[in-house]
């Protein structure tokens, strides 16, 4: 297999998969504007690149599920303990305004907090995002029109960072950049982009991947570092991106990730670590002593136990059980016919994360969208996923409602919502499941199979291997009874763009 030094570049530029041709569902959904782009169509022509359409389309879904919080914003935020569930339109960030602090101007990590927790519960990087939007809110009027004005202007940076999304995963796979519209279009992107500041670091995240898919090493790693001190999740990363980079004996490339984002986030974090340790451990402490929660199959196991496990317990074996996922990706890394693509891995280590916490917030589902798009752009099993997705946010909110609403018992009680959260956690695992077939069986793969190799890989597209275990040493061998093109990995097909 030729090397990535040696592989000579065309002077044409490949043309980009085109999804009427090459998804079945996205040409039938494609009926409704006009039906599949034709063979002579003009490409490249207008002002309409794809990445303008993708970015604003993200735009309209997000205003979209602003609209979708309206009933809160006119009063459910505010009146009845309940009605902010039966409408679905739940939000941490109106509450939290007066909640932790930032109405009566306290300092996040420095101040402590009159109610039950003592500081800010988020990452440095998160927190540098709520005190900028107070700045930003009016001090005037009622707690109510501050909470409001508070949501509103969150809600404006959070748009800026889906853009940023949107943008980002359009250009990680230059060759793919329609796969964009499954970021801008997921229903459960838009019902769950405004519940918290999840987006700050799934636009670091993003913008991170964009990065490596270029082949800049350290600019990838100083935004992950960023990312990491937004949210814990990004750090993940690095663990699948260390056993790629073995198999293709990129160390250097690594090792300059790994740098940036241990530099980025001591930058953040360090200044608050020497000041105001409390605080800044607050989230650390927080996230260990946390019971089991909403969202994670530990509390279908608490809530039908007479006797469920202690908070230290649920911690060793969750902990247990995802280095256990660690190590199976690592061997499927190093065992796989070929070298798997690095969103490929980033979704499963990620997924893994989610599966065996013990808690699942809705909007945690804002952290796989994109790489899930990357790792497996077909619409087929998006929305399948993403069905699920939005079956569980009616669940907890419904499940929320019966919990609050007394004697009268509307919404969804204790054994619907476990059914709400199994269907979450069976559509999470069909889609693990589908990457790793694609994983052992490239040539399923939708990307692979329009001729490319990693496009998000970065310096691992098209690089040779230097060490690998099992079968992963012979000639890959395609899948039984498949009729579809039998894939040169990494090489490109002739005929890419019209699958």
């Amino acid at each position: 297999m030729p090397s990535a030094e040696t592989t000579p570049t065309s002077v044409h530029e490949p043309d980009s998969v085109r999804p009427t041709k090459a998804d079945e569902v996205a040409a039938s959904g494609s009926e409704l504007i006009g039906g599949p782009i034709g063979r002579r169509a003009l490409l490249g022509t207008s002002w309409w690149t794809p990445v303008r359409i993708v970015a604003l389309v993200a735009i309209g879904m997000f205003a979209l599920g602003l609209i979708q919080k309206a009933p809160c914003y006119n009063g459910a935020w505010f009146f009845g303990a309940s009605s902010q569930y039966t409408h679905a339109c739940y939000s941490d960030i109106p509450h939290l305004y007066q909640g932790r602090g930032f109405a009566d101007g306290l300092v996040p990590y420095f101040d402590k907090l009159p109610g039950d927790m003592e500081y800010l519960e988020y990452p440095v990087l998160t927190g540098v995002f709520m005190e900028v939007a107070s700045w930003l809110t009016s001090g005037s009027g009622s707690i109510q029109d501050q909470e409001q004005w508070y949501w509103m202007v969150n809600a404006g940076m959070l748009m800026v960072c889906a853009a940023v999304i949107a943008v980002c995963v359009t250009r990680t796979q230059a060759r793919r950049p329609w796969d964009g519209l499954l970021v801008a279009l997921a229903p459960a992107f838009a019902l769950t982009a405004t519940i918290n500041w999840d987006l700050l670091a799934v636009a670091l995240t993003a913008a991170a991947m964009l990065m490596w898919s270029r082949g800049r090493s350290l600019a990838f790693g100083i935004l992950l570092g960023l990312a990491t001190a937004a949210k814990l999740y990004p750090v993940f990363l690095l663990g699948p991106l260390l056993v790629l980079c073995w198999r293709a004996g990129k160390w250097r490339d690594f090792g300059k990730a790994l740098g940036g984002t241990v530099v980025a986030w001591l930058v953040v974090n360090l200044p608050v670590m020497l000041l105001a340790w409390d605080g800044w451990s607050q989230f650390y402490r927080f996230s260990q002593d946390r019971g089991v929660d909403f969202g994670s199959f530990w509390l279908i196991m608490a809530q039908n136990s007479t006797d469920p496990l202690s908070t230290e317990t649920v911690n060793t074996l969750a902990t247990l059980l995802m280095l256990l996922c660690c190590a199976g990706i690592a061997a499927l890394t190093l065992t796989a016919p070929r070298r798997p693509r690095f969103a490929q891995l980033a979704f499963l280590i990620v997924a893994a994360f989610i599966l065996t916490n013990k808690v699942y917030s809705p909007q945690y589902v804002l952290w796989l969208v994109p790489l899930a798009v990357l790792a497996r752009p077909k619409w087929r099993d998006f929305l399948i996923w993403q069905a699920c997705e939005v079956a569980y946010f009616l669940g907890i909110w419904m499940y929320l409602a019966y919990t609050t609403s007394g004697d009268a018992h509307k919404g969804l009680p204790p054994d619907g919502y476990h059914w709400a959260i199994g269907v979450h956690l069976l559509g999470t695992l069909y889609l693990c499941a589908v990457i790793v077939r694609d994983i052992l069986m490239p040539e399923r793969d939708p990307v692979r199979r329009g001729g490319d190799d990693d496009p998000s890989g970065g310096v691992l597209d098209r690089a040779d291997d230097v060490f690998v275990l099992g079968p992963a040493a012979h000639p890959p061998r395609h899948a039984a009874h498949f009729d579809g093109p039998q894939v040169e990995w990494g090489k490109q097909e002739t005929t890419g763009s019209s699958l």
